[in-house]
């Protein structure tokens, strides 16, 4: 699998692009963070489209056919991570902590953030434009990954869950890394002046507009004071054969999952 890089005309200057890259086979469609992999002992990424891949859970395809993808999902990773956790997202800010899970699918209602110091537990959120925001201390053990649409940087996500994981475990900012997965670019992302004024916190304007949330999100990241900051070379609307696209397929468009984890010791 192939996919050109987004020849982005702006670059925050808090941030680096950095270009996942293909991993696993046809089976399950991948491309993944492999620097992270070799600097941070994580594993990092997100499904593609390939071959029409989708892991929506609430869609109008067949149960079976989408559930088969799943546990193709689940194969691909459960000799590194016997327990896998998702949920019905909501667009909230709500980060949900996970110790001592027990093994097989965790399924939960109304939780855009997991976060863990688990080896062995693979933090999933469905996407489809929303920016995956995947969050390590890696000195710390600690992971979290947050589902980040306009709605989840209005309300700020991004700063609660930071608040929320340096209260719980006594890490600062600094112990951070953080990137801004696959999803829509800000050349592709025209909203309305309620959701713009909402969302930058400037003054409304009565013209549509576009918002870039993974540009907001980095300079957010930046200000906190997190050690590192980058944005995924790739959109998912300019690359539509590629990913699924909300925006771009007028929402038809299945879901990709975005997943992060500490795995455990290969045996």
């Amino acid at each position: 699998m192939v996919v050109d890089r987004l020849p982005l005309s702006t670059t925050p200057p808090q941030a680096t692009i950095v270009v996942e890259v293909p991993a696993g086979d046809a089976a399950v469609p991948r491309l993944e963070l492999s620097e992270w992999a070799a600097r941070h002992g994580v594993v990092a990424g997100i499904t593609t489209r390939a071959g029409g891949f989708s892991l929506g859970l609430w869609s109008d395809e067949p149960a079976g056919q989408v559930m088969t993808r799943w546990r193709a999902f689940r194969r691909a990773f459960e000799s590194r991570f016997p327990t896998v956790v998702i949920s019905h997202q909501v667009h909230g800010t709500d980060l949900k902590w996970h110790a001592n899970p027990p093994p097989g699918w965790i399924v939960l209602e109304g939780v855009d953030g997991h976060a863990t110091r688990d080896r062995g537990v693979l933090l999933a959120v469905t996407v489809a434009d929303c920016i995956p925001v995947y969050l390590v201390a890696p000195e710390r053990g600690l992971v979290a990954l947050l589902h980040a649409g306009w709605r989840g940087v209005a309300g700020g996500i991004l700063e609660r869950s930071l608040g929320e994981l340096t209260a719980a475990t006594g890490a600062t900012c600094r112990d951070f890394v953080m990137h801004c997965g696959v999803g829509i670019c800000g050349n592709c992302y025209e909203v309305g002046y309620e959701v713009s004024e909402r969302v930058t916190g400037r003054p409304a304007s009565t013209t549509p507009t576009y918002v870039d949330l993974r540009g907001l999100l980095a300079a957010r990241g930046a200000a906190l004071g997190l050690r590192d900051v980058s944005i995924s070379a790739f959109c998912t609307a300019h690359h539509n054969d590629q990913f699924h696209s909300h925006r771009a397929s007028r929402g038809a468009d299945g879901r990709m999952v975005a997943y992060l984890g500490i795995p455990l010791p290969a045996t």
